[in-house]
């Protein structure tokens, strides 16, 4: 009994985790899309959103622009890099809800300033 007990409190803690993560969205992706997840979870609200979902706001193009780098570096974009040109997934390196580490850095230590996880 006493197990079962703190299975359901355990259960109830991470239910309530997961709606406090949920409203936790930066100001200007709460700007756009309030608090609507389905916007981008189109996958489901348990699913991380799809590229598709992504580039509905957010043109490639236009990031690979915006993070050109020098001819000398041309290659460090990271959105338009020499391993995967544009076509890298956006979960690689960003995420709403929580810090992630970009998957560059696992191999690269160069530093870009402007990423917002």
């Amino acid at each position: 009994m006493k197990t079962l007990k703190i299975m359901l409190a355990l259960g109830m803690l991470s239910l309530a985790s997961l709606s406090l993560q949920a409203v936790e969205i930066r100001d200007y992706h709460k700007d756009v899309i309030g608090k609507n997840c389905k916007s981008c979870h189109d996958n489901g609200i348990k699913q991380f959103p799809s590229d598709q979902a992504c580039l509905q706001c957010h043109d490639v193009d236009d990031l690979a622009e915006q993070t050109a780098r020098s001819e000398e570096d041309k290659w460090q974009n990271p959105h338009n890099n020499l391993h995967y040109g544009k076509e890298l997934p956006c979960q690689e390196c960003h995420s709403e809800h929580e810090t992630k580490k970009p998957l560059c850095s696992n191999c690269h230590t160069f530093k870009y300033d402007k990423h917002k996880e």
